[in-house]
Protein backbone atom coordinates (compact mmCIF):
# COMPACT_ATOMS: atom_id res chain seq x y z
CA UNK A 1 0.00 0.00 0.00
CA UNK A 2 1.36 3.54 -1.05
CA UNK A 3 2.27 5.68 1.83
CA UNK A 4 1.11 9.39 1.93
CA UNK A 5 4.93 11.24 2.77
CA UNK A 6 2.47 14.50 3.60
CA UNK A 7 0.51 12.70 5.62
CA UNK A 8 3.52 10.65 7.41
CA UNK A 9 5.11 14.67 8.07
CA UNK A 10 1.98 15.72 9.29
CA UNK A 11 1.80 13.10 11.88
CA UNK A 12 5.39 13.48 12.99
CA UNK A 13 5.07 17.43 13.56
CA UNK A 14 1.44 17.02 15.54
CA UNK A 15 3.35 14.70 17.66
CA UNK A 16 6.21 16.68 18.48
CA UNK A 17 3.26 19.72 19.13
CA UNK A 18 2.39 17.22 22.06
CA UNK A 19 6.08 16.56 23.58
CA UNK A 20 6.30 20.19 23.66
CA UNK A 21 3.14 21.14 25.38
CA UNK A 22 3.78 18.31 28.11
CA UNK A 23 7.40 19.53 28.68
CA UNK A 24 6.06 23.08 29.21
CA UNK A 25 3.29 22.66 31.74
CA UNK A 26 5.73 19.75 33.42
CA UNK A 27 8.05 22.70 33.46
CA UNK A 28 5.81 25.49 34.20
CA UNK A 29 3.67 23.64 36.78
CA UNK A 30 4.99 20.33 38.48
CA UNK A 31 8.67 21.16 38.38
CA UNK A 32 8.48 24.21 41.16
CA UNK A 33 6.19 22.10 43.31
CA UNK A 34 8.82 19.19 42.69
CA UNK A 35 12.10 20.72 43.41
CA UNK A 36 13.70 20.95 47.34
CA UNK A 37 12.96 24.30 48.98
CA UNK A 38 15.90 26.34 48.73
CA UNK A 39 18.26 26.65 52.38
CA UNK A 40 19.54 29.76 53.82
CA UNK A 41 23.23 29.88 52.86
CA UNK A 42 24.11 30.51 56.25
CA UNK A 43 23.05 26.97 57.47
CA UNK A 44 26.07 24.75 59.33
CA UNK A 45 25.69 21.55 57.33
CA UNK A 46 28.16 19.53 59.78
CA UNK A 47 26.15 20.86 62.48
CA UNK A 48 22.61 19.91 61.49
CA UNK A 49 22.89 16.45 60.47
CA UNK A 50 20.02 16.68 58.59
CA UNK A 51 18.56 13.60 56.43
CA UNK A 52 19.24 14.20 53.04
CA UNK A 53 16.52 15.92 51.11
CA UNK A 54 15.07 13.99 48.10
CA UNK A 55 12.29 14.14 45.13
CA UNK A 56 8.80 13.87 46.90
CA UNK A 57 5.42 13.34 44.62
CA UNK A 58 2.71 15.33 45.88
CA UNK A 59 0.90 12.00 46.51
CA UNK A 60 3.98 11.31 49.24
CA UNK A 61 3.82 14.66 51.37
CA UNK A 62 2.92 13.85 54.90
CA UNK A 63 1.06 17.33 56.81
CA UNK A 64 0.45 15.71 60.14
CA UNK A 65 -2.27 17.61 62.29
CA UNK A 66 -1.48 20.90 60.83
CA UNK A 67 -3.85 23.67 61.08
CA UNK A 68 -4.13 26.65 59.11
CA UNK A 69 -3.56 30.06 60.43
CA UNK A 70 -6.39 32.30 61.50
CA UNK A 71 -6.78 35.72 60.40
CA UNK A 72 -5.32 38.02 62.78
CA UNK A 73 -7.88 39.24 65.70
CA UNK A 74 -8.78 42.48 65.39
CA UNK A 75 -7.67 44.75 68.59
CA UNK A 76 -10.73 45.87 70.51
CA UNK A 77 -9.43 49.33 71.95
CA UNK A 78 -8.91 52.78 70.77
CA UNK A 79 -6.09 54.22 70.88
CA UNK A 80 -6.28 56.90 74.09
CA UNK A 81 -4.86 60.66 73.85
CA UNK A 82 -3.49 62.58 76.28
CA UNK A 83 -6.24 64.33 79.15
CA UNK A 84 -4.29 67.89 80.10
CA UNK A 85 -0.75 68.19 80.48
CA UNK A 86 1.51 65.68 82.29
CA UNK A 87 3.11 66.85 85.60
CA UNK A 88 7.04 67.16 85.76
CA UNK A 89 7.08 63.98 88.06
CA UNK A 90 8.83 60.58 86.51
CA UNK A 91 8.39 56.64 86.84
CA UNK A 92 11.14 54.53 86.72
CA UNK A 93 11.40 50.88 86.45
CA UNK A 94 13.84 47.94 85.31
CA UNK A 95 12.73 44.95 83.10
CA UNK A 96 13.33 41.49 84.06
CA UNK A 97 16.02 39.26 82.08
CA UNK A 98 13.37 37.28 81.41
CA UNK A 99 11.37 38.24 78.49
CA UNK A 100 8.17 36.62 78.97
CA UNK A 101 7.52 39.39 82.19
CA UNK A 102 8.61 42.76 79.73
CA UNK A 103 5.09 43.20 78.49
CA UNK A 104 3.47 42.64 81.88
CA UNK A 105 5.97 45.21 83.31
CA UNK A 106 5.30 47.75 80.71
CA UNK A 107 1.96 47.70 80.84
CA UNK A 108 1.87 47.87 84.20
CA UNK A 109 3.94 51.11 84.45
CA UNK A 110 2.04 52.31 81.32
CA UNK A 111 -1.29 52.03 83.22
CA UNK A 112 0.48 54.19 86.68
CA UNK A 113 2.00 56.43 84.98
CA UNK A 114 -0.96 57.44 82.40
CA UNK A 115 -3.01 57.69 85.50
CA UNK A 116 -0.30 59.82 87.88
CA UNK A 117 0.23 62.08 84.78
CA UNK A 118 3.84 61.03 84.69
CA UNK A 119 6.69 60.64 82.04
CA UNK A 120 7.93 57.54 81.85
CA UNK A 121 11.88 56.94 81.91
CA UNK A 122 13.23 54.60 79.24
CA UNK A 123 13.81 51.06 81.32
CA UNK A 124 17.54 49.28 81.36
CA UNK A 125 17.14 45.19 81.33
CA UNK A 126 18.70 43.48 84.10
CA UNK A 127 21.02 40.77 83.59
CA UNK A 128 21.18 37.43 85.01
CA UNK A 129 23.33 38.38 87.89
CA UNK A 130 22.34 41.37 90.10
CA UNK A 131 24.77 44.01 88.84
CA UNK A 132 24.55 43.47 85.14
CA UNK A 133 22.19 46.08 83.15
CA UNK A 134 21.50 46.27 79.45
CA UNK A 135 20.44 49.40 77.38
CA UNK A 136 16.73 48.75 76.19
CA UNK A 137 18.03 49.59 72.34
CA UNK A 138 20.22 46.47 73.23
CA UNK A 139 17.51 44.66 72.67
CA UNK A 140 14.38 46.55 71.55
CA UNK A 141 13.58 49.06 68.96
CA UNK A 142 14.08 52.48 70.50
CA UNK A 143 11.86 54.53 68.36
CA UNK A 144 8.84 52.09 68.05
CA UNK A 145 8.67 52.09 71.69
CA UNK A 146 8.35 55.55 71.99
CA UNK A 147 6.21 55.71 68.61
CA UNK A 148 3.89 53.62 69.91
CA UNK A 149 3.08 55.36 73.48
CA UNK A 150 3.01 58.82 72.05
CA UNK A 151 -0.37 60.35 73.55
CA UNK A 152 -0.69 58.12 76.03
CA UNK A 153 2.54 58.49 78.05
CA UNK A 154 5.73 60.70 77.44
CA UNK A 155 8.71 58.50 77.26
CA UNK A 156 11.84 60.16 78.15
CA UNK A 157 15.24 58.79 76.70
CA UNK A 158 17.61 60.58 79.05
CA UNK A 159 16.14 61.43 82.57
CA UNK A 160 17.71 64.02 84.35
CA UNK A 161 20.88 62.31 86.27
CA UNK A 162 19.75 63.80 89.98
CA UNK A 163 16.53 61.63 89.88
CA UNK A 164 17.71 58.11 88.64
CA UNK A 165 20.96 57.31 90.83
CA UNK A 166 19.23 55.11 93.23
CA UNK A 167 17.68 57.55 95.91
CA UNK A 168 14.15 57.61 94.07
CA UNK A 169 11.73 55.64 96.61
CA UNK A 170 10.90 52.26 95.21
CA UNK A 171 6.96 50.91 95.17
CA UNK A 172 5.96 47.42 94.08
CA UNK A 173 2.82 46.56 92.95
CA UNK A 174 0.97 43.86 91.82
CA UNK A 175 0.44 42.68 88.44
CA UNK A 176 -2.45 44.27 86.69
CA UNK A 177 -2.75 46.98 89.30
CA UNK A 178 -5.89 48.23 89.95
CA UNK A 179 -7.26 52.41 89.78
CA UNK A 180 -8.10 52.20 93.34
CA UNK A 181 -4.23 50.47 94.48
CA UNK A 182 -2.60 53.36 92.35
CA UNK A 183 -5.30 55.89 94.63
CA UNK A 184 -4.55 54.67 97.77
CA UNK A 185 -1.01 53.24 97.45
CA UNK A 186 0.99 54.91 94.91
CA UNK A 187 -0.37 58.66 94.33
CA UNK A 188 0.12 59.80 97.79
CA UNK A 189 3.82 59.23 97.69
CA UNK A 190 4.15 60.45 94.08
CA UNK A 191 2.67 63.70 95.14
CA UNK A 192 5.45 64.27 97.46
CA UNK A 193 8.63 62.91 96.09
CA UNK A 194 7.88 62.80 91.93
CA UNK A 195 9.37 60.59 91.64
CA UNK A 196 9.40 56.71 91.99
CA UNK A 197 10.82 53.32 90.43
CA UNK A 198 8.38 50.89 90.33
CA UNK A 199 8.25 47.25 90.45
CA UNK A 200 6.41 44.99 89.17
CA UNK A 201 5.53 41.62 91.87
CA UNK A 202 3.89 38.30 89.93
CA UNK A 203 3.10 36.35 93.02
CA UNK A 204 -0.12 34.90 92.42
CA UNK A 205 -1.62 35.61 95.79
CA UNK A 206 -0.54 39.83 95.60
CA UNK A 207 -2.25 39.70 91.99
CA UNK A 208 -4.81 42.11 90.94
CA UNK A 209 -7.34 42.20 88.23
CA UNK A 210 -9.01 44.92 86.70
CA UNK A 211 -12.61 45.42 86.60
CA UNK A 212 -14.40 45.23 83.22
CA UNK A 213 -15.76 48.69 83.56
CA UNK A 214 -12.00 49.90 83.55
CA UNK A 215 -12.29 50.52 79.42
CA UNK A 216 -9.56 52.97 79.56
CA UNK A 217 -6.92 51.37 81.68
CA UNK A 218 -7.59 47.81 79.52
CA UNK A 219 -7.05 49.94 76.62
CA UNK A 220 -3.51 51.29 77.98
CA UNK A 221 -2.80 47.68 79.35
CA UNK A 222 -3.21 46.17 76.03
CA UNK A 223 -1.29 49.08 73.83
CA UNK A 224 1.62 48.21 75.89
CA UNK A 225 1.00 45.16 76.08
CA UNK A 226 0.99 43.79 71.71
CA UNK A 227 2.28 47.03 70.23
CA UNK A 228 5.63 48.82 72.26
CA UNK A 229 7.87 45.69 72.14
CA UNK A 230 9.82 44.97 68.88
CA UNK A 231 13.29 43.64 68.66
CA UNK A 232 15.66 46.00 67.53
CA UNK A 233 17.04 45.55 63.97
CA UNK A 234 19.58 43.38 64.16
CA UNK A 235 18.62 40.94 66.32
CA UNK A 236 15.06 40.73 64.84
CA UNK A 237 17.48 39.46 61.48
CA UNK A 238 18.97 36.99 62.98
CA UNK A 239 15.14 35.71 64.65
CA UNK A 240 13.96 35.92 60.46
CA UNK A 241 16.98 34.06 59.52
CA UNK A 242 16.47 31.18 61.46
CA UNK A 243 13.25 30.59 61.18
CA UNK A 244 13.95 30.92 57.22
CA UNK A 245 15.87 28.27 57.76
CA UNK A 246 13.82 26.00 59.32
CA UNK A 247 11.19 27.15 57.11
CA UNK A 248 13.66 25.63 54.12
CA UNK A 249 14.37 22.59 55.87
CA UNK A 250 10.96 21.55 56.08
CA UNK A 251 10.47 20.16 52.92
CA UNK A 252 7.90 18.14 53.61
CA UNK A 253 5.64 19.61 55.65
CA UNK A 254 5.49 23.14 53.55
CA UNK A 255 7.78 25.19 55.23
CA UNK A 256 5.89 24.48 58.53
CA UNK A 257 8.02 23.62 61.76
CA UNK A 258 7.10 23.01 65.41
CA UNK A 259 8.63 24.56 68.44
CA UNK A 260 9.24 22.96 71.86
CA UNK A 261 10.08 24.73 74.89
CA UNK A 262 11.90 21.99 76.15
CA UNK A 263 15.05 22.73 78.72
CA UNK A 264 16.60 19.97 80.57
CA UNK A 265 17.54 22.48 83.33
CA UNK A 266 13.96 23.25 84.20
CA UNK A 267 12.76 19.33 84.04
CA UNK A 268 15.04 18.48 86.56
CA UNK A 269 13.55 21.07 89.27
CA UNK A 270 11.83 19.44 91.73
CA UNK A 271 8.80 22.07 91.12
CA UNK A 272 8.92 19.96 87.71
CA UNK A 273 9.32 16.66 88.84
CA UNK A 274 6.25 16.95 91.17
CA UNK A 275 4.13 18.28 88.23
CA UNK A 276 1.97 15.87 85.72
CA UNK A 277 2.63 17.78 83.21
CA UNK A 278 6.43 18.02 82.84
CA UNK A 279 7.80 15.87 79.71
CA UNK A 280 11.71 14.97 78.51
CA UNK A 281 12.24 14.50 74.97
CA UNK A 282 11.76 11.13 74.69
CA UNK A 283 8.31 11.76 75.93
CA UNK A 284 7.97 14.59 74.09
CA UNK A 285 8.76 12.48 70.44
CA UNK A 286 6.20 9.95 71.82
CA UNK A 287 3.62 11.91 72.56
CA UNK A 288 3.63 14.62 68.46
CA UNK A 289 4.35 10.89 66.56
CA UNK A 290 1.42 9.80 68.77
CA UNK A 291 -0.85 12.93 67.51
CA UNK A 292 0.06 12.33 63.45
CA UNK A 293 3.51 14.69 63.41
CA UNK A 294 5.36 12.83 60.49
CA UNK A 295 8.85 11.96 61.19
CA UNK A 296 9.81 14.38 58.67
CA UNK A 297 8.56 17.09 60.81
CA UNK A 298 11.30 19.73 61.70
CA UNK A 299 11.59 20.50 65.69
CA UNK A 300 13.02 23.37 67.27
CA UNK A 301 13.76 23.19 70.92
CA UNK A 302 14.71 26.37 73.84
CA UNK A 303 17.32 24.01 74.90
CA UNK A 304 20.81 25.66 74.84
CA UNK A 305 23.23 23.20 73.17
CA UNK A 306 22.66 19.18 72.71
CA UNK A 307 21.84 17.50 76.02
CA UNK A 308 22.26 13.80 75.40
CA UNK A 309 18.82 12.71 77.23
CA UNK A 310 17.14 14.77 73.35
CA UNK A 311 18.72 11.57 71.34
CA UNK A 312 15.58 9.86 71.81
CA UNK A 313 13.42 12.34 71.09
CA UNK A 314 15.54 12.85 67.34
CA UNK A 315 15.36 9.03 66.55
CA UNK A 316 11.70 10.31 66.41
CA UNK A 317 12.17 13.37 64.44
CA UNK A 318 15.31 13.21 63.20
CA UNK A 319 15.20 17.41 61.87
CA UNK A 320 15.46 18.38 65.55
CA UNK A 321 17.29 21.52 66.30
CA UNK A 322 18.44 23.56 68.73
CA UNK A 323 19.25 26.96 67.80
CA UNK A 324 23.24 26.41 68.60
CA UNK A 325 22.48 24.77 64.78
CA UNK A 326 20.91 26.98 62.95
CA UNK A 327 22.00 30.28 63.76
CA UNK A 328 23.88 32.37 61.11
CA UNK A 329 28.13 31.31 62.30
CA UNK A 330 29.03 34.79 62.11
CA UNK A 331 26.33 35.69 65.21
CA UNK A 332 27.24 33.28 67.55
CA UNK A 333 29.94 34.80 69.24
CA UNK A 334 27.70 38.17 69.49
CA UNK A 335 24.29 36.38 70.83
CA UNK A 336 25.66 32.78 72.33
CA UNK A 337 27.75 32.00 75.42
CA UNK A 338 27.79 33.06 79.23
CA UNK A 339 28.17 36.64 78.41
CA UNK A 340 25.15 36.78 76.03
CA UNK A 341 22.36 33.93 77.79
CA UNK A 342 19.98 36.91 77.78
CA UNK A 343 19.80 37.36 73.81
CA UNK A 344 19.40 33.67 73.91
CA UNK A 345 15.82 34.01 75.94
CA UNK A 346 14.91 36.78 73.65
CA UNK A 347 15.50 34.70 70.68
CA UNK A 348 13.70 31.61 72.12
CA UNK A 349 10.50 33.63 72.79
CA UNK A 350 10.63 35.21 69.41
CA UNK A 351 10.98 32.10 67.56
CA UNK A 352 8.63 29.93 69.62
CA UNK A 353 6.07 33.07 68.91
CA UNK A 354 6.70 32.78 65.19
CA UNK A 355 6.47 29.08 64.97
CA UNK A 356 3.42 27.24 63.67
CA UNK A 357 3.27 25.01 66.02
CA UNK A 358 3.73 25.82 69.80
CA UNK A 359 4.22 22.87 72.21
CA UNK A 360 5.82 23.43 76.03
CA UNK A 361 7.10 20.81 77.94
CA UNK A 362 6.43 22.19 81.50
CA UNK A 363 4.13 25.46 82.96
CA UNK A 364 5.69 28.11 82.81
CA UNK A 365 5.38 31.83 82.85
CA UNK A 366 7.07 31.63 79.35
CA UNK A 367 4.13 29.34 78.08
CA UNK A 368 1.31 31.89 78.93
CA UNK A 369 3.30 34.87 77.26
CA UNK A 370 4.33 32.79 74.42
CA UNK A 371 0.31 32.11 74.02
CA UNK A 372 -0.56 35.73 74.32
CA UNK A 373 1.56 36.81 71.24
CA UNK A 374 0.34 33.92 69.58
CA UNK A 375 -3.30 34.78 69.97
CA UNK A 376 -2.77 38.38 68.69
CA UNK A 377 -0.99 36.82 65.50
CA UNK A 378 -3.81 34.08 65.08
CA UNK A 379 -1.79 31.48 65.94
CA UNK A 380 -3.65 29.44 67.65
CA UNK A 381 -1.88 26.20 66.71
CA UNK A 382 -1.18 25.42 70.74
CA UNK A 383 -0.47 21.97 71.88
CA UNK A 384 0.19 20.93 75.62
CA UNK A 385 0.85 16.90 76.12
CA UNK A 386 -1.04 14.64 78.20
CA UNK A 387 -0.93 11.15 79.62
CA UNK A 388 -4.37 9.88 77.95
CA UNK A 389 -5.18 7.74 74.98
CA UNK A 390 -6.40 9.79 72.71
CA UNK A 391 -4.77 9.98 69.48
CA UNK A 392 -6.48 13.51 68.32
CA UNK A 393 -4.56 16.74 68.05
CA UNK A 394 -7.37 18.68 68.76
CA UNK A 395 -8.05 16.86 72.21
CA UNK A 396 -4.34 18.39 73.22
CA UNK A 397 -5.37 21.95 72.04
CA UNK A 398 -4.24 24.86 75.00
CA UNK A 399 -7.37 25.49 77.61
CA UNK A 400 -6.23 29.31 76.94
CA UNK A 401 -7.30 28.48 73.47
CA UNK A 402 -10.30 26.34 73.77
CA UNK A 403 -11.71 28.19 76.79
CA UNK A 404 -10.75 31.66 75.40
CA UNK A 405 -9.63 32.44 79.24
CA UNK A 406 -6.18 34.46 78.55
CA UNK A 407 -6.01 37.79 79.51
CA UNK A 408 -5.33 38.39 75.34
CA UNK A 409 -9.09 37.88 74.79
CA UNK A 410 -9.44 40.82 76.43
CA UNK A 411 -7.87 42.76 73.47
CA UNK A 412 -8.97 41.54 70.90
CA UNK A 413 -12.13 41.18 69.12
Amino acid sequence: MAVDLRQVMAAILTLSMFIMLGNMIKRDHLDPLLEPLPVSPKVQYNALKISKPGMHKLSEISYGPWKELNESPKPCWKKPSFRGEQSKGYIFFSLSHNPEFHASQIANVVVIARHLGATLALPDIRGAKLDERRKFGEIYDVSKFIETLNGIVRVDKNPPAGLSNGRVPTVRVPNKVSTNFIASNIKPIFKTKRALKIVTCFNASTTMKRGNDNKLSNAFECVATFETLNLQPDLQEVVDSMVGTLRSLSQKTRGRFVAVDLRVEMLRKKSCLKSKWCYNGEEIGEFLKKIGFHADTTIYLTQTGWDSSLNALRNVFPNTFTKDAIMPADEKAKYMGSESREYENFIDFYMCTKADVFVPAFPSRFYHSVVGKRIAYGKTQIIVPANNTSASATDYISPYITNKNHSAYSCFC
